[in-house]
């Protein structure tokens, strides 16, 4: 069965850090762009961040660009999301998605509909 697993989630005070993790279950991401989206209480799901599998470009939304920073490692088995200077309003469910090939992204930002591999998501809080 082919899916996405985060995990790293987790409460952090305002200003703190977390990395996130998204890893290939039944199949390898070393062909597939994988983006990270967020939904907040009572919000719509955002795009947050993506990266290509062909050239290794990476997109962020305007709402997190010098915040956080996305990469992969080099057996390309997992796409990690460092999120820094982390705020309340960062307060989401965090989910990764991948697609084959290059991201799909409105104005930098990752578009969900074009995405046909998610996962669960994972939990981060910021508050103190």
């Amino acid at each position: 069965q082919v899916q996405l697993v985060e995990s790293g989630g987790g409460l952090v005070q305002p200003g703190g850090s977390l990395r996130l993790s998204c890893a290939g279950s039944g199949f390898n991401l070393d062909n597939y762009a994988v983006a990270w989206f967020r939904q907040g209480p009572g919000e719509k799901r955002e795009g947050v961040s993506c990266v290509s599998s062909t050239d290794g470009s990476t997109y962020y939304s305007n709402l997190v660009k010098g915040r956080f920073t996305i990469s992969r490692d080099i057996p390309e088995t997992t796409v990690f999301l460092q999120m820094e200077g982390l705020k309340p309003e960062d307060t989401a469910l965090y989910t990764c998605a991948a697609r084959v090939g290059r991201c799909a992204n409105v104005w930098g930002v990752p578009v969900d509909v074009a995405f046909n591999i998610w996962g669960q998501g994972t939990q981060v809080t910021v508050s103190s």
